[in-house]
């Protein structure tokens, strides 16, 4: 690859709850990118991130009593390549479901 392709490089980092709110909004970015006459890469699915959580059922007495909790964060990266002006202000004017969190870096 050339200097001037690498260069060029927009790269979002998806993350959200819920798969299906993720794939859906990963497949809107794509549709906005291939009308903008963009290559894509992605979205490609990075590990789930696994937050576990134990509780105590009760405050006093019975510590063995215990519930547990799991908080999975889904993330896919997407990469742009050869990004237009039209096109970035195309992606931050995009409406995406609360929930979906999107880090936008060139590289």
């Amino acid at each position: 690859m050339a200097k001037s392709q690498e260069e060029n490089k927009l790269r979002l980092r998806v993350k959200a709850y819920d798969t299906k709110l993720i794939d859906n909004s990963c497949r809107q970015i794509v549709d906005v990118v291939k009308r903008h006459d963009a290559e894509v890469v992605g979205p490609i699915p990075l590990p789930t991130e696994k937050h576990k959580y134990t509780v105590n059922r009760s405050t006093f007495v019975h510590k063995t009593s215990r519930d547990q909790f799991e908080l999975r964060v889904h993330k896919r990266l997407i990469d742009i390549l050869n990004p237009g002006q039209s096109l970035i202000e195309a992606l931050s004017n995009l409406n995406l479901p609360s929930g979906v969190d999107i880090e936008i870096k060139m590289v």
